[in-house]
């Protein structure tokens, strides 16, 4: 277990290490920089084994360590020690795919199983296994106040949840995943912090003076002392992958990092995560959450890229669902057509550089596909975010039958791009996924109730439709029923998701990243479009009557509707119904 035990604190006049409950103090000595040290000699006088402790500034109560493991009796207590090399791995075998040609699974730990721990999570990878996808994607696990919430609330992002299993549980669960051929990507959190149990600024200038985003103070990444902050969240960048051998992390909200240096935070954490992966000798990389529509995440360094992995593209999300759905309210407004749909599968974003009319001006710019490839966009038709800020928090599957489901699947899992599902979708799972709070302190939990709700109603929602966040039913609501899996449509619908992954895994042109192999056909008025890649078409009827497509003579190799068939030339497809065929 190691003592080193320091902290950057650059204001602090005296810095104590508070040890365990008997109000012990150890003084720490300034190291430089704003650092302070115990000094060895009073490090070995330290108790063995896990040791609960605190830093007090200037003589403050206790506060948790800024870089705490572990947080067993919450955010506002005493750390834990953690030896994150305490663990024996039994992942050597394990070799990332990489993103290229994956499939990933979304899922948020507190909801994914009926115990909401990483442990009962670690029980479904088998599942997770058959179903054929890549990677898991976890929400994020950071240290937040209370016992559940979305994840996006943390402010230790050092600890893992303990109401999750900790530490320890999360490695357990990367282990476990890997001996299943599963990848584990992180989401986390660089933006902003919680509003509860957030004491970095009584460390250091961790927070951007007089700047603010939509969720509360910005991290200071351009200002003075932000040399340390960032370098807080490389090593936060770093430990994921060294202590729990991620294969990537999910960056939340990239246009929320407010950085004006020449080398953008992002563009240092790609070229770090890079430098990391060959040490490690293994694929690592970073996926950013953007709607920015800006290629230049993407391309590489050395023509002034960013040079991530891959970003979220919402513009596929919005064609889709207004496509399957018919709602056409809001920042769906501009995707009303089967074109837009169309634009979006040949060049990646809808809108680049062309007028926004939810922005209220022009927005994005076009992919250079020398420099991009279609597996750097990762899609889906469903995710945390369209669902969970819904006012009811429903899924698609409780506006779309069957038919409609089986079409947004062979959409998304056969689109040119790097797909993700949500958990659940993939068996039409009927529970809802809403914003859930237990803000443990009443007023706070009071306000987050209040503020949805005006929120819900300024957009014209009926107030009865919002539910209360800090309802524990809310929560529990959210939760998958897994007996559903099993009935009905919903097991149909789940072997259509399996044959669908395994088609994929087997056929190139499915996963073929150059945008330039790929081309669309479309009725905007019968409402069905044509996918081509290669010798393979993705055939779509999203319309109440049947449709015949003339892509020619071929083999059916996948089909949603026992109704599908060849002739005359082409394929006729039922009402909402889908086909992927190889043309001869």
């Amino acid at each position: 277990m190691s003592t080193d035990f320091a902290v950057w604190a650059p204001r602090a006049g005296r810095v104590d290490l508070a040890v365990g409950s008997d109000g012990r103090r150890l003084p720490l000595e300034a190291s430089g920089g704003g650092w302070w040290r115990l000094p060895g000699a009073a490090a070995g006088g330290l108790p063995a084994g896990e040791l609960d402790y605190g830093y007090s500034i200037d003589g403050s109560d206790p506060l948790p360590d800024p870089r705490s493991r572990r947080q067993p009796e919450g955010v506002h207590k005493l750390s834990r020690t953690f030896d994150p090399s305490a663990h024996r791995w039994q992942d050597a075998g394990w070799r990332s795919p990489g993103l290229h040609g994956s499939v990933i699974y979304e899922l948020h730990v507190g909801t994914f199983t009926p115990e909401g721990t990483l442990d009962a999570a670690a029980g479904k990878l088998e599942y997770l296994a058959g179903l054929g996808v890549d990677f898991v994607e976890l929400l994020p696990v950071n240290a937040f106040n209370g016992t559940h919430n979305w994840g996006y609330d943390g402010v230790l992002w050092f600890a893992v949840q303990e109401t999750y299993g900790g530490p320890a549980a999360y490695q357990r669960f990367v282990d476990q995943a890997h001996q299943h051929g599963i990848g584990v990507i992180q989401d986390v959190v660089y933006n902003h912090l919680g509003p509860s149990g957030n004491y970095l600024p009584q460390y250091g200038p961790y927070l951007a003076a007089n700047s603010v985003n939509t969720w509360g103070d910005s991290v200071n990444l351009d200002g003075p002392g932000s040399d340390e902050v960032r370098a807080y969240i490389l090593d936060n960048l770093r430990m994921w992958f060294h202590d729990y051998h991620v294969d990537g992390l999910r960056l939340d909200a990239v246009h929320a990092l407010h950085d004006e240096r020449a080398v953008h935070l992002l563009e240092e954490a790609a070229a770090a995560t890079d430098d990391w992966a060959r040490q490690l000798d293994k694929p690592l990389f970073l996926i950013a959450e953007s709607d920015m529509n800006n290629p230049r995440l993407l391309e590489p360094r050395t023509v002034n890229g960013y040079g991530l992995a891959a970003q979220w593209s919402d513009d596929f999300h919005h064609a889709a669902h207004v496509n399957l759905t018919g709602e056409t309210q809001g920042y769906y407004a501009d995707f009303n057509s089967l074109a837009a749909l169309a634009k979006v599968l040949s060049g990646g974003f809808f809108h680049d550089g062309s007028y926004s009319s939810f922005r209220e001006r022009h927005h994005g710019r076009p992919i250079n596909s020398t420099r991009v490839g279609t597996h750097q966009l990762v899609v889906c038709t469903q995710n945390h975010d369209q669902i969970g800020n819904r006012a009811a928090g429903d899924r698609i599957t409780a506006h779309l039958d069957y038919g409609s489901l089986a079409v947004a699947a062979v959409l998304t899992l056969a689109s040119p791009f790097t797909p993700m599902l949500f958990m659940g979708e993939e068996y039409g799972a009927s529970t809802p996924w809403q914003f859930f709070t237990s803000h443990p302190e009443p007023e706070l939990g009071e306000a987050t109730a209040q503020g949805r709700l005006k929120e819900f109603e300024r957009m014209g929602w009926d107030p009865a439709t919002v539910p209360n966040p800090q309802d524990p039913a809310t929560f529990a609501r959210s939760k998958l029923d897994w007996a559903e899996a099993e009935q009905g449509d919903h097991a149909r619908l789940l072997e259509l998701y399996r044959e669908l992954i395994a088609l994929r895994r087997k056929t190139p042109e499915l996963t073929d990243p150059d945008f330039t192999a790929t081309t669309v056909d479309f009725d905007e008025d019968a409402r069905w479009l044509a996918l081509h890649r290669g010798a393979v078409t993705v055939c779509l009827n999203f319309g109440a009557g049947s449709q015949h497509l003339g892509p020619g003579v071929g083999e059916i190799l996948l089909a949603t509707d026992d109704g599908i068939q060849m002739r005359d030339g082409g394929v006729q497809l039922p009402a909402k119904s889908a086909a992927i065929l190889r043309r001869q």
